[in-house]
């Protein structure tokens, strides 16, 4: 490399040269200083939350869910590697009776299936504690019918289909009664059985969950109630309902579907992370394609837990 010429009868130029050298040697440090400020704090939101979690220590945490054959939960599961590091591995039950027990186990670490309803009964029932930690949606609970247009065509004397569950059973016949094909004593509650039909226009049926929507492709019942993600399994179309209750309604709180772990869990620091990232917006936009009709809720986990246990105070009481 040849060498900077110097004019002999201008020496003072080489302090200048001087200078200009050591300003280039700042402006080099300031944008090497600026590009790692950008590596480590990311120039995007998403590639901050990249780098994020390849500074986090790996985990693996296994969700119990009911639905895991849906496109949202592809979306959740490489998110939750890419910001926080954890690798989600899902398991899935057919069999609404199983995921909470398995929680209680060990077998799983969080499920995502059930709304608080249905937690306070199995808490009650079961002696547990379990804890929700996030919340997903209220799912509106729907009867459909695929010979009849609308309810009023239903006709009188025909079966119609419930889950049997204790929670699901009281929520669909409350559905049957705003529907006006059956009347409950004293108008009906969170706990009410087919033992408080007080008057009918159809035979109630109260069946497994899974089987309601099976039932009713079958022909064997005129109706049925069929809880969302078991519809969704069973291509029922949207055309196909008739009715449904109003998953918006402030009465709604006890069926808004919720995380839960185990009590001792309740503050765990990756799981609360995990919860949030189901509120992000690529996880929702995804979800809301595969439930269209739920209605979304971010709830904090102690007005959840609140909730929850008012619930399990009702459940209680209505087992006096």
């Amino acid at each position: 490399m040849s060498a900077t010429p110097v004019l002999p009868d201008r020496p003072q130029r080489k302090r200048p040269l001087g200078w200009i050298i050591a300003a280039a040697v700042v402006v080099v440090a300031i944008i090497v200083a600026v590009v790692v400020v950008a590596v480590r704090g990311g120039g995007s939101d998403q590639a901050g939350a990249a780098g994020s979690g390849s500074d986090r220590k790996a985990q693996t945490v296994t969700i119990g869910v009911a639905d895991k054959a849906l496109p949202y939960w592809n979306t959740y599961t490489a998110l939750a590697k890419q910001r926080l590091n954890v690798t989600v591995k899902l398991t899935n039950f057919a069999d609404y009776s199983l995921p909470n027990p398995a929680l209680k186990d060990g077998q799983v670490d969080i499920n995502q299936f059930q709304h608080i309803q249905y937690l306070a009964n199995y808490n009650v029932t079961a002696k547990d504690d379990l804890q929700p930690i996030g919340s997903t949606a209220v799912y509106p609970l729907p009867l459909y019918a695929t010979k009849y247009d609308e309810v009023s065509a239903i006709p009188e004397g025909a079966k119609v289909a419930i889950p049997n569950d204790a929670i699901n059973e009281a929520r669909a016949l409350l559905v049957l009664q705003s529907a006006k094909l059956i009347e409950l004593r004293d108008g009906g509650s969170a706990f009410s059985t087919t033992d408080d039909i007080a008057s009918h226009k159809v035979d109630v049926q109260p069946l497994d969950a899974s089987q309601t929507a099976n039932a009713l492709q079958q022909g064997s019942v005129a109706a049925a109630v069929v809880n969302n993600n078991f519809a969704t399994a069973a291509g029922l179309p949207a055309s196909d309902k008739v009715f449904t209750d109003d998953p918006s309604s402030s009465s709604a709180a006890p069926y808004v579907n919720v995380f839960a772990v185990r009590n001792e869990d309740k503050d765990n620091t990756t799981y609360r992370d995990l919860v949030e990232l189901f509120q992000d917006s690529a996880v929702q936009k995804d979800f809301t394609k595969d439930y269209p009709d739920a209605v979304a809720r971010d709830e904090k986990a102690s007005t959840l837990q609140d909730e929850l246990a008012t619930v399990e105070r009702d459940a209680k009481a209505a087992a006096e």
